[in-house]
């Protein structure tokens, strides 16, 4: 691979400056991010037509057919009645004739007159009790000319509004003299090695592919790298990491003996076998990089608390880091009499904590007093230091930044042990790619007692069922959550956690927590006491509207999805969810999971407008409450650019790669390990390695 930059040059060109792209064009362009010509070259295909078969007319069987023949006679009319020009051709091969019917498509009479020989492409289907295609793709058969959308392997992109990918195409076309001169882009020990296809080659072959075989070669090209790049930035950090110097906590059965009678419950087998993995990792003084997930309500407070008791029983300090202040509360209202039976003390660490009480925390921390300290991220800040941090625990975040680590490491010295605590299941896929420098744990089951949360998906007409549910669940003395995707009747003014989406909430039928409030207590859920929770009301309103939901003080919480992560009310046996089909199904399962965490049968209701396919995917989540099952679902749906809820500075940009895709995966890992091992390659290719640095800023939360 060469290490120059000429390659880069001409995909830098401004996509306006292509043959064919005028202003208006390049605005269209830039709607689907495409600025460049660069970024024009690698908008691939999302699927392909295969037009590429050419069959006789009398072998022609209903489905998509491609066919070369004659034009026998043309005709164009006006329906008035149905306000369409209606365009019908009669084309003919030596074995058969065809009819070809358009709509509002009247100059096709003019441009494909009697006698022309032209090539069709479409969809062959029974109209009137004979075999007739409508409106498809017809070009004239000229000797010597290349067809454009017929004959061939056609490929359709993403679109936009008044963007086809017919016109995607001819944008295309203006880019394909220049692909063949691209260099390559992957070292050629590599691309030899692992029989890959050349990057040029597959750029071509991608777009303009010339049969099944190249561009499948294609696509397993360029996914092969877009996966072998964030593989090395993984197993770069990884290693990065394990180089580093930690300090050692010493396992103790008896301090982990005290800690399961302080917390008042038998462990399951499968928080015994996570606490387990992560007191082993706790021992080295490599720091420790470990990933604990669970299902929701699956207990991963608890085999973090045996870590961080461990921790303090070795006269070290242990970091909770929770998302919101109203989880960072929780924590430490659950953890502290947990804590104080043991003998340790817990200080908590928000950013409006009190001057004073920060410096009296800090003073503890600098003596090096073994101490349990939870917060947001202010816990970070540089006024907070750590006499003796031996382990930070990240509780419902996916990512802990490098720099983050590095600057506690500032603070005490040494990197300290890293668990890292999530709800949401990820595929054993994602695993491999995403969080390839984290070990992994995985707490199978539920604690005993915990009943299947009952979930429906229901329309407008049955939402007074689901009033009467709810109302009837109140008359029992339980609660509830109402779940809705904006904050007011707006959707400009969307929750910051939430989906947002174009025009007026009205108009969309999306309701808004706002307007739900006072439909609620003026309607259905008139006399109840309904609290008000979103992302705008500040850290004070949110907790006190917290506490009154926990106290029993409010029996419905309408809500945005800020209550999603952690909030544990155990009193609260049914949800309904607004605009269910907004949500992704891994988030719907996160919110789910906010009932059900009692013996008492709870229930999650699934509203939407939405019919066929929207509808159709919600009824996942009637038929399994398995997070893992869902998280794979939900990984197919969105792909994985998505995972994080927000794209990481584009970091994560799989276009064509298929993480379920086992044996790929295998492939690139053992290549990018092999890579890494071998200094010489390293140093051959330092454009590689500036980009494998780009990459793990991936793991960047800033």
């Amino acid at each position: 691979m060469s290490e120059s930059t000429k390659q880069y040059d001409w995909r830098e060109r401004p996509v306006g400056s292509l043959k064919g792209v005028g202003p208006e064009m390049a605005e269209k362009l830039a709607r689907l991010d495409i600025v460049t010509a660069g970024d024009l070259i690698r908008h691939f295909p999302r699927r392909y037509e295969d037009y590429s078969q050419i069959v006789a007319i009398r072998d022609m069987r209903p489905g998509t057919v491609t066919f070369r023949g004659k034009v026998e006679r043309v005709s164009a009319r006006y329906a008035r009645a149905r306000k369409l020009h209606i365009t019908e051709a009669i084309i003919s091969d030596d074995t058969g004739t065809v009819k070809a019917i358009w709509f509002n498509q009247s100059f096709l009479a003019k441009t494909i007159p009697k006698d022309t020989p032209v090539l069709v492409s479409g969809e062959l289907k029974f109209r009137n009790n004979d075999l007739a295609m409508q409106s498809p793709t017809i070009e004239r058969d000229e000797e010597g000319v290349i067809t454009r959308e017929t004959a061939r392997i056609l490929p359709v992109y993403p679109e936009t509004e008044g963007l086809s990918s017919r016109q995607l195409r001819r944008v295309m076309d203006a880019v394909q003299p220049l692909v063949g001169a691209v260099d390559e882009t992957m070292p050629e020990e590599v691309v030899g090695a692992c029989g890959l296809m050349s990057y040029s080659e597959a750029l071509r072959e991608i777009h303009w592919p010339a049969d099944a075989g190249t561009l499948e070669r294609a696509r397993h090209r360029l996914a092969f790298e877009e996966l072998w790049l964030l593989m090395l930035a993984n197993l770069a950090t990884k290693r990065e990491l394990q180089s580093e110097i930690g300090v050692g906590v010493e396992f103790s059965a008896d301090v982990a003996k005290g800690t399961i009678a302080a917390l008042g419950f038998e462990l399951t087998d499968g928080q015994r076998k996570s606490a387990w993995e992560i007191l082993q990792d706790m021992v080295e003084t490599r720091p420790m990089n470990r990933l604990l997930q669970g299902d929701v309500g699956s207990g991963k407070t608890a085999v973090a608390v045996m870590a961080a008791v461990m921790a303090l029983a070795g006269g070290r300090q242990v970091a909770i880091m929770a998302p919101t202040e109203v989880l960072a509360r929780q924590h430490a209202a659950n953890l502290e009499p947990v804590l104080a039976a043991l003998g340790f003390g817990v200080g908590l660490l928000l950013g409006r904590t009190a001057a004073a009480d920060k410096r009296a925390l800090a003073a503890r921390l600098a003596a090096g007093e073994p101490l349990l300290v939870i917060g947001t991220q202010a816990l970070l800040t540089d006024n907070v230091g750590f006499a003796d941090l031996a382990l930070v625990i990240i509780d419902e975040q996916h990512r802990f930044g490098v720099g983050q680590r590095q600057n506690l490491k500032a603070k005490s010295g040494w990197l300290p042990h890293l668990l890292t605590m999530t709800a949401t299941p990820i595929p054993r896929t994602l695993q491999l790619t995403v969080y390839g420098d984290l070990d992994v744990s995985v707490i199978e089951g539920m604690p005993p007692g915990r009943r299947p949360v009952i979930t429906k998906v229901i329309d407008a007409v049955h939402r007074d069922e689901a009033y009467a549910l709810i109302n009837e669940q109140l008359d029992h003395g339980h609660q509830a959550f109402v779940v809705c995707p904006l904050i007011e009747d707006s959707a400009a003014l969307s929750d910051p956690g939430g989906l947002g989406g174009s025009g007026g909430a009205e108009a969309a039928g999306v309701r808004s927590v706002t307007a739900e409030v006072a439909r609620l207590t003026k309607g259905p859920l008139k006399n109840r006491r309904v609290g008000l929770m979103h992302g705008r009301l500040s850290a004070d309103e949110k907790q006190a509207v917290m506490d009154d939901f926990v106290a029993g003080r409010l029996d419905v919480l309408v809500a945005t999805t800020v209550i999603e992560v952690g909030v544990d009310v155990p009193n609260a046996t049914v949800m309904l969810v607004e605009g269910a089909e907004r949500f992704g199904l891994a988030a719907l399962h996160q919110l789910r999971g906010r009932v059900g965490r009692a013996a008492h049968q709870s229930y999650c209701l699934l509203a939407t407008t939405q019919r066929g396919q929207a509808a159709d995917r919600l009824r996942a989540l009637e038929r399994t409450n398995d997070g893992f099952r869902l998280a794979q679902i939900d990984l197919e749906i969105r792909g994985p650019g998505q995972i994080y809820g927000r794209r990481q500075h584009g970091a994560l940009d799989l276009r064509l790669a298929d993480i379920s895709d086992a044996k790929l995966l295998a492939d690139v890992r053992n290549s990018a390990d092999a890579f890494l091992s071998d200094p010489a390659l390293v140093v051959k290719y330092p454009q590689i390695m500036a980009r494998v640095a780009a990459l793990q800023t991936i793991t960047s939360l800033d």
